[in-house]
């Protein structure tokens, strides 16, 4: 195996091959780990700061002095490392849909989030963030019905660009509903997408939400040299 590149573990799921890679980038000029599902990327190291601001922007329009917060899909774990950051967390929930993500956070693979999975506030948990936002009894099945302060989502590419097509029916106005059932009032539905703004799903989230906003993030891509763009979604049940 090449010391520049090594592939750390993998998965086959009904969604496709999930897989976690290590490369050195001579761009950069450091390690990079990437995740890909198949022969697409999903998340790299070299661009974390739309992870990291789906948190801090998620939590920061959310009240209390002691939050629970759940994270849907953990991927390289820099939005829940993130979300950790605030003294106010209590309990950081995630759900991961493949088991691998998760032991490759139990195993510290990742250099940047070692140690994020045996933090006492922390619960892994695998399962279908969608199949459990649509579902009778929630993300919690000891506590049926149990609800967070914030839910912080940033599983699929955007509304229009599902990673699995059942995962559509989640962006429409009677899936963020369900969703909005497991938010205590006041508390925020925060979710990442890549690229601009879609108007036409902020409306949806205004059927369903109040105080909706979409953000644009941008950063410096070292590949290309320009800037790259993603969107924060936040919105507040009444």
């Amino acid at each position: 195996m090449s010391a520049r590149f090594e592939e750390l573990g993998w998965q086959q799921t009904p969604m496709g091959e999930f897989s976690l890679r290590r490369r050195f980038d001579p761009t950069v000029r450091a390690d990079v780990y990437e995740v890909k599902l198949g022969d697409e990327y999903l998340m790299s190291s070299l661009f974390t700061v739309a992870e990291r601001e789906l948190a801090r922007r998620g939590l920061a329009r959310t009240p209390g002095v002691r939050v629970d917060v759940l994270v849907g899909g953990l991927g390289l774990g820099y939005t829940a490392r993130e979300a950790l950051a605030d003294s106010r967390v209590r309990t950081l929930t995630v759900i991961e849909y493949s088991d691998a993500v998760i032991d490759w956070h139990v195993r510290d693979l990742l250099p940047d989030t070692a140690g994020m999975a045996a933090d006492g506030r922390v619960a892994l948990v695998r399962a279908d963030f969608f199949a459990a936002a649509m579902g009778s009894v929630g993300f919690d099945p000891e506590h049926a019905g149990r609800t967070y302060d914030a839910i912080l989502l940033d599983i699929d590419h955007s509304p229009r660009h599902v990673l699995h097509q059942p995962h559509a029916a989640f962006y429409t106005e009677g899936g963020l509903h369900a969703v909005s059932r497991y938010l205590c009032p006041g508390g925020t539905f925060a979710m990442w997408a890549d690229g601009a703004p879609d108007a036409e799903f902020v409306s949806v989230l205004a059927e369903v939400f109040t105080d909706v906003a979409a953000e644009l993030v941008c950063f410096d891509n070292p590949l290309t040299r320009v800037q790259s763009a993603s969107t924060v979604y936040l919105a507040t049940r009444g």
